[in-house]
């Protein structure tokens, strides 16, 4: 895997723009988004606080720093909020998918309802940023038999579940190749700061990872790829924003390293591969 300029590691920050319904739908499996009795006023609540306050909090922070954002989005945050859209225009963020609201789950959708929901946010997409929809971190990161083969008939080219590697690897489905793209769920901020709050905990786990990645990366004399997936509800309070400037400055003062959004780092990641006698030999269905 090469990066552009020779970097070390494609860092992409990933804010999760959430919505909770208010009366959100029961699922036995998933009893952790059903903790109370209708209405769910806490939960809807927070992401309500994340949406209208602390998502510009984190905005803010965001821009006085050199990253790349690619926002994964409950679309339906953009038809409750446009001023959110217009934010996410005029930052010029990505939007990948999330899915349309974080209660409903491709899981319990069958061929034909999850065609129509990639066709409903392809458009909701392109309606309020007037971008063409990439990729996709699924609603609850819930998927269908049949996610990955109607990912790329719909067109999107990525897809940010799958967290077995530290680069992009291309998957065979029936329309072409979809590339997995790194998402680290383990220094996400969900995990510390919505549980037992720990700061200091999410800052230390945060930069071990981009330095142990970046040392790796020289000495393997490859690209690998940094992904800080946050959420405006936890990261962007009075008291955590200070968190995540103290991580991204870290981040920032490192040379080698290229700031790109998900969609850039897939279509490098492409460049990278193609020509390859390993790759054309896996893509013409070859015993390697």
């Amino acid at each position: 895997m090469r990066w552009p300029g020779g970097a070390r590691l494609a860092v992409w920050i990933a804010p999760n723009l959430e919505f909770y319904e208010y009366l959100p739908q029961r699922y036995p499996f998933r009893d952790q988004f059903a903790r109370t009795r209708h209405p769910d006023v806490m939960q809807w609540g927070w992401r309500d606080y994340g949406n209208r306050v602390a998502l510009w909090r984190m905005a803010q922070a965001l821009a006085d720093y050199p990253v790349a954002v690619t926002a994964s989005v409950n679309l339906c945050v953009f038809e409750h909020y446009p001023e959110v859209a217009q934010l996410v225009r005029e930052r010029g963020w990505e939007v990948m998918s999330h899915g349309l609201y974080n209660t409903h789950y491709l899981g319990l959708m069958d061929e034909t309802q999850e065609r129509a929901f990639h066709a409903t946010s392809i458009q909701v997409v392109r309606e309020h940023t007037g971008q063409q929809l990439a990729g996709l971190l699924g609603p609850c990161v819930t998927n269908g038999p049949r996610t990955l083969d109607l990912l790329t008939e719909a067109g999107l080219s990525y897809h940010a579940d799958w967290v077995h590697d530290d680069v992009p690897v291309p998957m065979k489905t029936a329309h072409g190749l979809l590339w997995s793209v790194p998402y680290h769920y383990e220094i996400n901020d969900a995990p510390l700061l919505e549980g037992p709050h720990d700061a200091d905990a999410l800052v230390q786990a945060a930069c071990d990872q981009f330095d142990r990645l970046w040392h790796e990366a020289d000495e393997q004399g490859e690209g690998l790829v940094y992904c800080w997936p946050l959420h405006p509800y936890l990261i962007g309070q009075p008291h955590t924003v200070g968190v995540m400037r103290r991580v991204l400055d870290h981040i920032c003062g490192r040379g080698q390293v290229w700031h790109a959004q998900a969609r850039d780092i897939v279509e490098a990641a492409r460049q990278s591969h193609a020509g390859h006698p390993g790759f054309e030999a896996w893509l013409a269905g070859e015993r390697l």
